[in-house]
């Protein structure tokens, strides 16, 4: 779907990846869940954080919800 593959670029192209590749797992690879799928509360589940406190890791790196 072309509205996903917009989607995906702009949270690439905004995402902090030095900040990302910093992070421990599970961490890291919620973030880069997230970028590919944008799926806040799958992220959250992989990070074993609640909806609330991985969203504040998201903005810490800078990916941008895109609607």
């Amino acid at each position: 779907m072309e509205e996903d593959e917009e989607a995906r670029e702009i949270r690439r192209k905004h995402a902090d990846w030095k900040f990302i590749e910093e992070q421990p797992e599970p961490l890291r690879s919620a973030l880069k869940c997230f970028v590919e799928l944008g799926d806040l509360y799958l992220a959250a589940k992989i990070a074993e954080m609640g909806i609330d406190e991985f969203n504040q890791l998201r903005i810490r790196a800078k990916i941008p919800i895109v609607i």
